[in-house]
């Protein structure tokens, strides 16, 4: 005859299957719920651009105020212009000043945008700083922001489109990648993020 466990026993390994259970629950949650890990190499690979704000733009420029970056191009015809307008309007709504939260455009066309053509490009935006380089400098910045763009096709007038990454990245004062708005994103949204990047 099998021997009857105890009401003690009993208990206890009732204790311990909900101790098992309730262990298994949090691990569970844990690996949902977890923050992303940082995605390697978003700002964290040393770069160096020009500035339309003079001088250079590196790695360590990023440190000292909240950052939006975005890699774009002049001749783009709707998602660079409409990301500037929504990222400048968003800040303006948060009573933000570019001193507060910093709005960066990183030409990913160094063959067209020279300083001089991004400071014209930028001039309905007010303070947005532009950024270009040499066809070397801008892969290294790209490749630090895991950045994607592809040259299409000249239509024989040097006219072409270049398709890119429509993301813009969200970097804190200290310098460090911590998030992104990507294009089309709610408004609301997207200004709630700013706003906490900003400190709100």
């Amino acid at each position: 005859m099998a021997e009857t466990a105890s009401p003690g026993l009993r208990r206890f390994r009732m204790i311990l299957w909900v101790l098992v259970a309730l262990a298994a629950l949090a691990a569970t949650a844990l690996f949902v719920f977890k923050p992303p890990a940082r995605p390697i190499g978003i700002a964290s690979a040393e770069f160096t651009m020009n500035s339309t704000a003079g001088g250079t733009f590196t790695k360590a420029n990023l440190k000292g105020a909240p950052t939006l970056i975005f890699f774009g191009y002049t001749f783009c015809p709707d998602v660079c212009p409409t990301t500037l307008s929504e990222m400048t309007a968003l800040r303006d709504e948060l009573k933000l000043t570019p001193d507060k939260l910093r709005i960066v455009f990183a030409s990913v066309d160094p063959a067209r945008d020279t300083l001089e053509s991004i400071k014209l490009y930028l001039s309905p935006f007010a303070g947005v700083e532009g950024l270009t380089g040499t066809e070397e400098e801008v892969e290294i910045a790209k490749a630090a922001f895991g950045v994607y763009s592809k040259k299409g096709e000249d239509d024989g007038s040097g006219t072409y489109l270049v398709d890119h990454t429509a993301t813009t990245f969200m970097i804190d004062a200290e310098g460090a990648f911590v998030g992104t708005i990507g294009y089309g994103e709610d408004t609301e949204t997207a200004k709630a993020k700013i706003a906490r990047l900003a400190g709100l």
